[in-house]
């Protein structure tokens, strides 16, 4: 894909950086460490209580903002550009240059969060990876909600069985989250109901504002403060196609939509943490198939990884997942999967 990064940086940290690594078999365990933004030096109490009136209670969130942005809440541009500069010093979060032998352990050392689909897992080099989104497209009916149904689940097992004992908070966007279906699959793994409700944080954004005010703030709060290890956004797409109708409100909506996306791996990036975003699709006549996923060249881009989801034939349950785009992956993949009471399953 034309114009978008295929590998991605790390940072240095210490041992009051966002994460601490533990070892455990070879793969890291990552724990929040969140700094209280009180904790910024030198910065007075007007500017702390301004900062906190935008939603920002961390070293960390702070360090993800732009001036720019920090402007909005009434903060000189001098001083956004120093509370950011003591951030990111503090953070010890200043890009620095790898050789290819450290990235690569280092990658190789990150969890994954398993599906539980052999066939997914397989193609996808043993499951999803932290610091990268993964879109998943497709018409209704696909599998789409029921794949992050699963998700929901399953990255709260163990790591030794393919979790990373993480909670997930789920934005719905279209009223399609089904507590009876996190039942069936919480049942499948043999785990605590009660543990898995209470795992799963659950909110419903009936506005493109209360989205992005819900990703640039409250998934914040909950990765620092709840365990959310997982970030699921069912339908990404949906609420910006709703708002902005028509070729006129076009540009407008791309923009939105780009903030949306640029916030979600700002996110992934500061906590290593996961995210997963649907996507609906579009009928097109000629040159690419019947359908392609919405919301053009900002998802293309946004997106790390992205599938296309689809029924097969006329079997009740039986779905294919497609690679549509991937650094890692070659384009046209394709694995078949089974949607069942217990889940997603292997054929």
């Amino acid at each position: 894909m034309g114009g978008r990064r295929r590998t991605q940086t790390t940072t240095q940290t210490s041992s009051q950086v966002q994460q601490v690594s533990e070892q455990r078999s070879g793969v890291q365990e990552l724990k929040v460490v969140r700094i209280p933004i009180e904790e910024l030096p030198n910065t007075t109490r007007a500017t702390i209580e301004k900062l906190k009136s935008a939603g920002i209670y961390s070293v960390q969130h702070l360090s993800m903002f732009t001036v720019d942005e920090l402007v909005m809440y009434d903060v000189t541009p001098e001083t956004a550009a120093r509370l950011l500069r003591k951030a990111r010093a503090l953070l010890k979060s200043e890009p620095r240059v790898f050789s290819l032998k450290e990235f690569s352990n280092y990658k190789s050392s990150l969890p994954r969060v398993r599906i539980h689909v052999n066939a997914i897992d397989n193609m996808l080099g043993g499951g999803l990876e932290p610091r990268a989104i993964y879109e998943f497209a497709g018409e209704f009916g696909a599998g789409k909600t029921q794949l992050c149904h699963q998700l929901a689940v399953t990255v709260q097992l163990s790591y030794d069985r393919g979790g990373v004992a993480g909670a997930a908070l789920y934005i719905d966007t279209e009223g399609t989250f089904t507590p009876s279906r996190i039942k069936s699959i919480a049942e499948r793994f043999g785990l605590d109901l009660d543990y898995v409700f209470s795992n799963i944080y659950v909110t419903q954004p009936k506005t493109v504002d209360d989205l992005l005010e819900c990703i640039r703030t409250d998934v914040v709060r909950y990765v620092e403060d709840h365990n959310v290890k997982l970030i699921i956004v069912d339908s990404l797409i949906g609420l910006f196609r709703a708002e902005y109708p028509g070729r006129e409100n076009l540009a407008l909506r791309q923009q939105r939509l780009n903030y949306a996306l640029d916030w979600l791996s700002r996110v992934a990036k500061t906590y290593n943490i996961f995210v997963v975003i649907t996507n609906q699709v579009m009928d097109v006549p000629m040159g690419f198939g019947s359908q392609k996923p919405a919301g053009g060249n900002i998802m293309a881009h946004g997106a790390t990884h992205r599938f296309l989801l689809y029924k097969v034939g006329r079997e009740s349950g039986l779905r294919a997942m497609e690679v549509l785009d991937s650094p890692a992956l070659p384009e046209g993949l394709t694995v078949k999967f089974r949607i069942t009471e217990r889940g997603l399953e292997d054929v």
